[in-house]
């Protein structure tokens, strides 16, 4: 079995506090998956350790092979500009570029510049009549779209993203998870991190956290019956 990502015996401690407790998990390539738990459940600090954004205490954390636990900081960032595309609640657009320019901006961290390749995930997201635009100039949903062209922009295979609806209205949610869903018909592996369980029944699999521990998982089919 080939795994874009692995876990075992993974443990984060903050002081006293056991954020997550010995959790071992394994995501297919080309899987979609949804990490799900109340508030405190630990889902978005496992989100961080698995984007190489934290690290872990003790365990080991595969990722397209590569171990990384055991890269330091500077390893950890390469790997994320190269294997790792990002999507967030908050968009963290910079203000005062353009759509254009801010889907760029993540090639700088790959070491490369390529205006035609950022120009092409925006009209894959059905932005490329908006490629001028300032954020202010865009809807929100509009610029959850530039996150994902920027996440997609060096063509990372895993796509990490942290309740990527949570600041839209219905129709943008909808948008955004037909956008999600069509990374993954193409091969990518997607890790969404979602309190919603509406959203997960847009996924191959949802895997439960409580407490920072694994508790359960299940299909959506599962779900519904």
């Amino acid at each position: 079995m080939s795994y874009a990502i692995e876990t075992k015996h993974l443990v984060k401690r903050f002081d006293s506090v056991i954020a997550l407790d010995n959790i071992s998990i394994q995501i297919k390539k080309g899987e979609f998956v949804a990490i799900m738990g109340s508030s405190g459940s630990g889902k978005t600090t496992l989100m961080n350790i698995l984007s190489c954004l934290d690290t872990t205490t003790e365990g080991q954390v595969i990722l397209d092979g590569t171990d990384a636990a055991q890269l330091n900081e500077e390893g950890r960032r390469a790997f994320r500009a190269d294997k790792i595309g990002l999507v967030f609640q908050q968009f963290h657009l910079i203000p005062y570029l353009s759509a254009l320019e801010n889907v760029m901006l993540a090639q700088h961290y790959h070491s490369v510049t390529d205006k035609e390749a950022a120009e092409k995930v925006l009209k894959q997201v059905g932005l490329g009549h908006r490629i001028d635009h300032l954020p202010k100039q865009l809807s929100g949903g509009e610029q959850q779209r530039v996150c994902i062209a920027r996440a997609l922009v060096n063509e990372p295979p895993i796509i990490f993203a942290d309740e990527p609806t949570g600041n839209l209205d219905e129709e943008n949610e909808r948008l955004i998870l037909s956008l999600l869903q069509d990374l993954h018909k193409n091969g990518r592996t997607i890790v969404m991190v979602t309190h919603n369980p509406e959203l997960g029944q847009y996924t191959d699999r949802i895997i439960r956290l409580q407490h920072g521990k694994y508790i359960s998982e299940e299909t959506p089919h599962a779900l519904e019956s």
